[in-house]
């Protein structure tokens, strides 16, 4: 299991690094899925909604393994992308 401030940096390198790279701005990959899910659920979805459905997932996945490293550190990414999408 990992140090809770290795969970932490590393949440932060990837959401602030690579994934930035891949996926673009917070604000407009969010953007983006957060348009998708209203086309399928037929209402207004935004981006902090979009941030708390992603991190829910992954404690869904952690009831079953709650040693999954992953898990952990894409949960704080999604809190962290939340609250600077709410803010």
């Amino acid at each position: 299991m990992m140090k809770k401030e290795d969970v932490l940096s590393t949440a932060s390198a990837l959401i602030s690094g690579q994934r930035a790279d891949d996926y673009g701005s917070l604000e407009d990959n969010f953007g983006r899925i957060a348009i998708m899910w209203g086309v399928v659920l037929g209402r207004v979805v935004t981006t902090e909604q979009v941030a708390l459905c992603m991190a829910s997932v992954k404690m869904c996945r952690l009831v079953n393994s709650p040693d999954h490293a992953d898990s952990w550190v894409d949960l704080a990414g999604y809190a962290a992308i939340g609250s600077e999408l709410a803010g």
